[in-house]
């Protein structure tokens, strides 16, 4: 699996030291390693992050926008590092995480190794589900949590932020045609996630101003990577974080639909008891 938070360290130190060799230094890597990561993540994309010349080397406008977003991630991991080590110059002891699951698998998984290493006293005991949990009935001491949070004693602080995308593969659009607004997905095939806290409602914003659509899908799942497949196979319309989709948009396996609508951004957050 891709390391895309390595990768972000790496293109963010390339576009902030001004070059590969200088990156490199930075990063205690060789500058063929640092290209190669930035050539995989360009390739990855499907778009140019930089301008290369022999004299300079700039950022693309797409680059610049990619940087700004991973300097915000890697900035709010290292601020949730150090909360949890602070007091500490090493961590110890063990922490009982629950985290959803698809944005454990593709975003948390690689970053679990990198903080053992960096706190040998710790342990970690993962729970990877798409449940709410009760942190303090069940004895967790973080979750990562995806949406709008409600009131409580927790003690809550950002991460990141992503956007529900409704999305299909290019077969099944050349089968039924795209719709061209929300109350068209009416009539499509589309694959519902069953945890979505508005239930079979999806909404969005566009030209029309706001608009919601009861939709009628034919597959639920409680996992958006079972809906994620279902679309990557050509059988309907899902509605899915940008988070998990994303790499398939810029591949073309997944194609937006309705592109001048927009639904909802998600905060994604961590939270713990308060102290």
């Amino acid at each position: 699996m891709t390391d895309r938070f390595e990768e972000m360290r790496v293109f963010a130190a390339v576009v902030e030291a001004g070059g590969f060799t200088a990156a490199a230094g930075r990063l205690g890597m060789s500058k063929a390693a640092v290209s190669r990561h930035v050539a995989e993540l360009e390739e990855r994309l499907g778009v140019r992050l930089l301008h290369r010349t022999t004299r300079r080397l700039s950022s693309t406008a797409e680059g610049e926008l990619f940087h700004a977003r991973c300097r915000e991630l890697l900035d709010r991991l290292e601020e949730a590092e150090a909360e949890l080590g602070s007091g500490n110059s090493t961590a110890q002891g063990v922490v009982r995480a629950n985290v959803p699951l698809s944005f454990g698998l593709l975003h948390l998984a690689p970053l679990w190794p990198r903080l053992l290493e960096r706190h040998p006293g710790l342990e970690l005991d993962i729970t990877l589900s798409d449940r709410v949990a009760d942190l303090v009935d069940e004895g967790y001491d973080l979750a990562v949590r995806i949406g709008q949070l409600s009131a409580s004693s927790l003690v809550s602080r950002p991460l990141a932020s992503t956007r529900l995308v409704a999305c299909a593969a290019p077969a099944y659009l050349a089968a039924h045609g795209a719709p061209a607004r929300p109350a068209e997905l009416a009539r499509h095939a589309v694959i519902g996630y069953s945890l979505f806290a508005a239930g079979d409602t999806w909404s969005f914003s566009g030209p029309g101003g706001e608009e919601a659509v009861k939709v009628q899908p034919r597959m639920r799942a409680n996992n958006g990577d079972t809906c994620r497949a279902a679309a990557l196979a050509g059988q309907g319309i899902i509605l899915q974080p940008s988070f998990m989709v994303g790499a398939d948009l810029a591949e073309g396996a997944l194609v937006e639909v309705m592109p001048g609508w927009r639904s909802i951004a998600l905060g994604i957050h961590a939270v713990y008891p308060s102290p």
